[in-house]
């Protein structure tokens, strides 16, 4: 009869496992994420302090906008498209192929 047990491999106790990681690399990601995260809220209007405001004040401003809101969008796509697609195209070209 073969014995079916494996061994798992250590994992760092229990705070490494409800973390996911190392604390200090869960808390250095979290605040470059959280930095990020408020930059692009910061450039759409939203207020820490008042954050109920803000959002209702954001829907308030699409809304006013109507159509305008699509064509600052299309923008936006067309600006970022300018750095995101010849990257991305780059990178399918001089990337390593990958074996089937």
């Amino acid at each position: 009869m073969p014995n079916d047990t494996r061994e798992l491999p250590a994992t760092g106790g229990g705070m490494h496992r409800f973390l996911g990681g190392s604390p200090l690399t869960v808390a250095f990601r979290l605040i470059l994420l959280s930095i990020l995260v408020g930059v692009v809220l910061a450039a759409i209007g939203f207020d820490p302090w008042n954050i109920v405001h803000s959002i209702r004040l954001l829907f308030q401003r699409i809304w006013d906008l109507g159509f305008d809101a699509v064509n600052g969008l299309w923008r936006y796509f067309l600006l970022g498209a300018v750095i995101v697609i010849p990257i991305w195209l780059l990178s399918r070209l001089f990337g390593t192929p990958r074996p089937r």
